[in-house]
């Protein structure tokens, strides 16, 4: 009976750690997407570069957690910021190019990242389109803050778990 009880708790601890985590972005969000020109090699370098460059400014945003009022507020005294940002990275790399900031409600197309799909639809949101907005686009959660901006598809490795019990009852079993 005790060998049988020991063996229950593994395999409910097992299944326990194998279990995958669904993201589910709050229903008052408030997203960000920046939004390269094109697809082309050097638009999406741009768009990069525009993303690396105000992520310093998106981590200095101080959010009250449960506070979208003064979050909405502070974004919105944020932007004069992020045009300095942009129009400098804009002149750094020589790219003459137009950009809109919008903040307000803005269309997301459905979205599938890591096995979880987001929804399409209007969405409260900071959006910055670089020239003519056709290209593939960077987007993130800044209320309550979900950005990873530093993070990269080409710079990452994919993280693997490993559980100690499993290895062992693998190895025995």
């Amino acid at each position: 009976m005790k060998k049988a009880t020991i063996i229950l708790a593994i395999v409910i601890t097992i299944l326990c750690l194998n279990k995958e985590t669904k993201v589910v972005i709050p229903k008052e969000s408030i997203r960000f997407r920046v939004i390269a020109n094109s697809n082309k090699e050097e638009d999406q370098a741009l768009k990069k570069e525009v993303v690396r460059n105000l992520s310093s400014n998106v981590k200095m945003l101080e959010f009250s957690p449960k506070d979208l009022i003064n979050s909405r507020e502070t974004i919105k005294n944020s932007i004069p910021d992020f045009q300095e940002v942009i129009e400098k990275t804009l002149e750094e790399n020589q790219a003459n190019l137009e950009y809109k900031i919008n903040y307000g409600m803005n269309y997301f197309p459905e979205k599938e990242y890591k096995g979880v799909t987001y929804e399409e639809g209007e969405y409260e949101s900071l959006v910055i389109t670089l020239g003519n907005g056709l290209g593939e686009n960077f987007w993130c959660v800044l209320f309550p803050p979900l950005c990873l901006l530093e993070a990269d598809k080409e710079e990452t490795e994919e993280v693997e778990y490993t559980s100690f019990v499993k290895e062992i009852i693998d190895k025995y079993f």
